[in-house]
């Protein structure tokens, strides 16, 4: 019996030994948050290119798959219009084959005020997770080049920091990744 409680001691504390070990410091917290939105503006952009009919088809796929590397697994995009009221969720792979095919002869698709509204919080798995909030401006265009819809979007993209390893040189390197979850729409608006 005094074997186990011993074991359990020993246990609990290289657990908070390891809980503190991977407490993130003010610079690395920095570096974090500015890889995290780093990933945000390429994702700006590869939605940009996927959604322009002037990317070839072959070419917007291949940046389909690179933006499909921003996301963890399952992660789901929304899509929301003024002439619906309900907010439609795809896969991330489903949301970007949609854009790509969206029945505009042009399409304008920007972002601005890119901010963190939640602070990274670390979770019991030592996962750190926090919501970063964007506004989308998406504009389509017909044939004639005649504006025909246009619509302001704010949205929150949960992002998500692991602690993760690799192999270099036969050494065992960790690093902290940053990688991105559900983008769930917050309101649309003309």
């Amino acid at each position: 019996m005094k074997r186990i409680a011993f074991l359990i001691v020993i246990l609990s504390a290289f657990g908070i030994s390891s809980a503190v070990a991977q407490e993130l410091s003010p610079e690395r917290k920095q570096a974090i948050d500015s890889l995290a939105l780093e990933k945000i503006r390429d994702l700006s952009k590869y939605i940009s290119i996927i959604g322009s009919k002037e990317t070839p088809w072959s070419e917007a796929n291949r940046v389909i798959d690179r933006a499909d590397e921003l996301f963890m697994q399952g992660s789901e995009i929304g899509v929301s219009s003024l002439v619906r009221p309900e907010i439609s969720y795809y896969t991330v792979r489903k949301y970007f084959e949609r854009l790509m095919r969206l029945n505009y002869n042009k399409v304008e698709i920007s972002w601005y005020n890119i901010e963190y509204v939640s602070d990274l919080q670390r979770q019991p798995d030592g996962t750190y997770v926090g919501v970063i909030t964007i506004f989308q401006k998406f504009k389509g265009y017909d044939a004639e080049g005649r504006l025909v819809y246009q619509d302001t979007t704010k949205k929150d993209i949960t992002v998500y920091v692991k602690r993760k390893e690799t192999q270099i040189g036969g050494r065992l390197i960790g690093f902290w990744d940053v990688l991105l979850g559900d983008i769930r729409v917050k309101e649309t608006s003309k």
